[in-house]
Parts: C-alpha cells; sequence; structure tokens
C-alpha cells in the first residue's frame, strides 16, 4: 500500500482505502484489504489518512465519512464502499468492480 500524494499517480486501476487516524473501524478494516489485494497483479493500492494535510484529496474525492474505500479507473471513481465491511463480502465486491474497471477499459 503507498500513500497517496497526488492524482497523477491514479493511472489505471486503483482502489484507495480512505481511513482517519482515531478510527477503530479504520484500524480493523485496514489489514483486511491489504490481505485481500496483496496479491493482486491487477489494481494498485493506495491509502489516505484523513488529516488537515489531505483536504484537498479528500475534497475531491466527496469523503465525508472514514472508513471509505474507492475503486477509481485513471483518476476517476467507479465505485464507492463506505465503513467497516466482512471480508467475504469485501473481496467478492472489490473483485466485482475491478471486472467492471476491466471491462470499462476494454481488457478481458
Amino acid at each position: 500500500m503507498k500513500k497517496l500524494e497526488n492524482l497523477e499517480e491514479l493511472k489505471g486501476i486503483s482502489l484507495i482505502e480512505v481511513s482517519g487516524q482515531s478510527c477503530a473501524n479504520c484500524f480493523s478494516l485496514m489489514p483486511v484489504v491489504s490481505k485481500i489485494v496483496k496479491d493482486r497483479g491487477d489494481c494498485e493500492f493506495f491509502h489516505i489518512e484523513a488529516g488537515a494535510d489531505t483536504k484537498e484529496l479528500l475534497k475531491k474525492f466527496q469523503i465525508v465519512e472514514v472508513p471509505t474505500l474507492l475503486v477509481c479507473l485513471d483518476g476517476k471513481e467507479v465505485a464507492r464502499c463506505k465503513g467497516f465491511v466482512p471480508e467475504e463480502i469485501l473481496t467478492l465486491w472489490i473483485d466485482a468492480k475491478i471486472e467492471e474497471c476491466k471491462k470499462l477499459k476494454g481488457d478481458k
């Protein structure tokens, strides 16, 4: 997982995890998402820590609550998931949204 510094980093399919420093659900979700995407070669995994230094990114993605997961294609949001989600359901959601991005890109 890489810290997202600017939108130019978002090329192709990206999964962005947005969390807050004092958010219990964020701490619970982070290792689950990391485990799910660890061996995937079809997306980049980024992290945004909600804070004063990330206000512009949060505004760009209209983040109003954490945790939030975004699936993006070339920097444009394709899907959003808010709150804690169990691993089995989250795995299915991520798989489906990445496949949706592949179809949008024209990948098979």
